[in-house]
């Protein structure tokens, strides 16, 4: 039997450590090869240098995706390699101090943004040629609990996935005769560094590992969540469904 993703393409953001990786590592599982980015060369080679050591055929670039020029070159080197791209994770944030808005400072202001929402725009668009190669696809953009509900102190982190929820809605309703579908994935707490710095006194344990919520992105990755766009959906109802060959939690 075909694994799940086989003969697919994936890009996926923040790829280094966390929810990131641990996507990137369930979907080479599945038989995808991978485009993977992050800031820091040195995490993310050693990642894709992993995944390789399975067998997986991987792609890594350093990229920072404030940057447009960085954005343009890693969907011009996906081009290059694959021809075509069949899943994007949208997955890279920055958290941003945790301070109210009224002293929040405009550069910290302007980084989260630019990384958590016009990041994922810039590069949504560069990769819709891709995506339209590859007969349509699917965009993962993964969002926040407290970018449907804010709460206070969570600053332009929350601000820019509301904006992120909206990118979602409108690119599904625009691309949806395209057969390219858009999802958005709130991860919930979970085990990674970004929810420590946010949440220090929160015991670690009592939330899930990334990996126990990949099976949520599995599904959205595969054919079965063909006619799903434009929905935000939460990770932690995945958790312990493992997704079969059909695609569908089981």
């Amino acid at each position: 039997m075909a694994a799940l993703l086989t003969g697919r393409v994936a890009l996926i953001t923040g790829a280094s450590q966390g929810i990131g990786q641990a996507v990137a590592a369930a979907f080479g599982r599945e038989g995808a090869a991978l485009v993977l980015c992050a800031r820091q060369p040195g995490p993310l080679e050693h990642v894709a240098a992993a995944l390789r050591g399975q067998g997986v055929d991987v792609l890594a670039l350093p990229a920072d995706l404030s940057r447009g020029p960085d954005i343009a070159a890693l969907a011009e080197a996906a081009r290059k390699r694959f021809g075509r791209l069949h899943v994007l994770v949208n997955n890279a944030s920055a958290l941003g101090p945790m301070v109210p808005l009224a002293d929040y400072p405009l550069e910290a202001w302007e980084t989260v943004l630019a990384v958590n929402l016009t990041g994922p725009f810039l590069l949504t668009r560069a990769c819709l040629p891709l995506l339209r190669a590859a007969g349509g696809g699917s965009v993962i953009n993964v969002s926040s609990g407290v970018g449907r509900a804010g709460r206070k102190g969570w600053g332009a982190y929350a601000v820019s996935k509301f904006g992120l929820e909206g990118l979602t809605q409108v690119l599904a309703d625009e691309l949806r005769e395209e057969r390219i579908r858009v999802n958005a994935v709130n991860p919930g707490g979970t085990q990674t560094a970004m929810r420590a710095a946010a949440v220090p006194g929160e015991d670690p344990a009592t939330l899930p590992t990334p990996e126990a919520i990949t099976p949520v992105f599995l599904y959205l990755a595969s054919e079965a969540s063909r006619e799903v766009t434009g929905k935000s959906l939460d990770a932690r109802d995945w958790i312990g469904k493992p997704v079969g060959s059909t695609g569908r939690a089981t």
